[in-house]
């Protein structure tokens, strides 16, 4: 195929060139936001006078069939194309004839595939945050069900102070909504429409812009053709929010790695989301958290890469903004992989219920609460803190819980301790009298829980 740029140049372009600047590989999966936006730009050409209405018409005539085509994977993409742009404009002017090429008048590459991208990464923060609002509705789900699931919460990985399992869910949730917010965000910069900058310095044509704005369903169209060709911010900041939502990812696949385990053994993945070994028959291995895990650290490359990519650019383009695409649509491809994967994983996990609580009796989880009742006495805090430790020394070496000691051995410890300790110390009452908001008591978990609901209502899975 003739580049349609050939005009300035004597000799074709050398055979190694072609291959390796050739995009279409990768970006050939925007071909249905090229030629829509074709579509609108052709649109506006023949309603401002600049083509003709009859050629505008011919041009959205051909186009609608080559997207017709395409939706129907009845087009034949031709991969010795330069890109996507250039594929669709030599296929129209082939069977359209001369009006074609008229389709690229008072337009650039550059802000073509500007606009080609943005509206590529307006469907990728939707396609992600519907992902996300749908594990945010199993975490709400399995929070409802584990208000009174009591267990073990850790600072350092050891064993801390005694939470709900709902409590621990709830934070993830709160992550996840995060998350959410951050890829709207990241929608909000990519919805600008960036058609009429032109190679850098806009163009004559009088062009509507707002009118392909329209057209499309942009929120606005961008204020300076410099920026408008040259801007791969949006990119980054979806690149920014997919890093910070698969680390969250990663934490939880981490967790729930560790509870799987023998030694704490609070969680049992389904079948359906576990593999065996090919030599030990007894193994039960979290493949699918593990893969999550380690995907993560090539969603971060991505971003890295773009920064990298970006960090010594002149205005305006230069033909290393081509490695956008690549880095952007990996990460995207593995983030949509990873979501969908997880959340059923996390569905149709179960939770021991018995064995977290026994867990949480270990290790001294109740020690505050043992220090806050002689607060409750008069103490200052940090005696009583040191009273609580003593007392958890004594039991360390005896290999005794704080509840095993007689009221004998704890006033030995300190005059103030009474019969009523022991309910103070309770796994029950060192989970319920935490009800500040933000806190593990059922009661304040709840009230998170409406509170989520009322966010996620605010935030509605897209038709």
């Amino acid at each position: 195929m003739a580049k349609l740029w050939a005009g300035r140049f004597e000799k074709p372009t050398n055979a190694l060139l072609d291959d390796f600047q050739s995009s279409i590989p990768f970006d050939q999966r925007m071909l249905e936001c090229d030629v829509t936006g074709s579509i609108a730009h052709a649109t506006m050409l023949g309603e401002q006078g600049i083509i003709s209405r009859e050629d505008a018409e011919s041009i959205v005539a051909g186009l609608n069939t080559i997207l017709a085509e395409y939706r129907a994977g009845k087009l034949v993409i031709d991969m010795t194309a330069e890109d996507v742009h250039m594929f669709v404009e030599a296929l129209l002017t082939e069977r359209i004839g001369d009006a074609g090429k008229r389709l690229h008048t008072g337009r650039s590459r550059n802000d073509q595939v500007a606009l080609d991208v943005r509206m590529y990464a307006r469907q990728a923060n939707m396609h992600v945050r519907e992902l996300l609002l749908k594990l945010l509705d199993v975490i709400i789900s399995l929070s409802e069900e584990h208000t009174g699931t009591i267990m073990a919460g850790y600072t350092h990985l050891q064993k801390a102070q005694p939470i709900t399992l709902s409590f621990h869910l709830m934070a993830y949730a709160q992550m996840f909504m995060r998350d959410v917010t951050r890829f709207e965000h990241a929608y909000e910069e990519a919805d600008v429409m960036p058609l009429g900058s032109g190679a850098l310095a806009g163009t004559t044509y009088p062009l509507n812009r707002e009118r392909v704005a329209e057209l499309l369903g942009f929120s606005e169209v961008t204020d300076n053709a410099l920026d408008g060709v040259s801007d791969r911010d949006f990119l980054l900041s979806f690149l920014s929010a997919a890093s910070i939502c698969m680390m969250h990812l990663s934490r939880f696949c981490e967790e729930l790695i560790l509870w799987s385990t023998n030694e704490f053994g609070t969680a049992v993945m389904d079948d359906g989301f576990a593999t065996g070994s090919s030599i030990m028959p007894q193994k039960k291995n979290p493949d699918a958290c593990e893969l999550t895990r380690g995907k993560t650290g090539r969603v971060y490359g991505d971003l890295m890469a773009l920064l990298t990519v970006m960090k010594g650019l002149p205005l305006a383009y230069n033909k290393d903004m081509q490695e956008d695409k690549e880095a952007f649509f990996d990460a995207y491809d593995t983030l949509i992989n990873c979501l969908p994967t997880f959340t059923e994983m996390l569905r149709t996990t179960s939770f021991r219920k018995e064995t977290m609580y026994e867990s949480a009796g270990l290790g001294f989880t109740n020690a505050t609460d043992l220090a806050d009742y002689l607060v409750g006495k008069g103490l200052p805090f940090r005696d009583a803190h040191h009273v609580s430790g003593s007392l958890v020394g004594k039991c360390v070496r005896e290999n005794r819980a704080l509840t095993d000691l007689s009221l004998d051995e704890l006033r030995a410890a300190h005059p103030s301790f009474e019969e009523d300790v022991y309910e103070a110390i309770s796994l029950e009452a060192c989970v319920e009298r935490r009800k500040l908001r933000g806190g593990p008591a059922p009661e304040a978990v709840k009230n998170s829980i409406e509170r989520a609901k009322a966010w996620r209502a605010n935030h509605p899975t897209e038709a």
